[in-house]
């Protein structure tokens, strides 16, 4: 990822709304969920969750897929790590001091035991 994608992902991520949108995506796994649920368990008006949706999907965080009248939106874990990759890439000049706490993100398919 480079300095521009980067900015762009953060941009994204820089408000409560998105954060908390995008975080629990990144909790539903792969499937995702539908924009219907997403916004119940936000509880945001549905303009304002299409509004941070559109940002979201605009620096690449979020993919979503029709399905009949339903749209399903997931996070983009490809982008996300990423993103963490970047940021992390020269992290404390090697010394190991800050290797990262959780390896990058591998969603499971629903029903895989935790």
């Amino acid at each position: 990822m480079e300095m521009p994608s980067s900015l762009a992902c953060l941009a994204a991520l820089g408000h409560e709304s998105r954060l908390r949108a995008f975080r629990r995506l990144v909790e539903a796994g792969p499937d995702g969920l539908p924009v219907g649920e997403l916004r119940e368990s936000l509880d945001l008006p549905p303009a304002t969750l299409s509004a941070h949706l559109n940002v979201l999907r605009s620096a690449g965080l979020v993919l979503d897929q029709r399905e009949g009248r339903v749209i399903r939106v997931r996070a983009n874990y490809e982008r996300m790590n990423a993103l963490i990759a970047y940021l992390t890439e020269n992290c404390c000049a090697g010394s190991g001091a800050c290797d990262p706490v959780a390896s990058p993100c591998k969603p499971r398919k629903k029903g895989a035991s935790k």
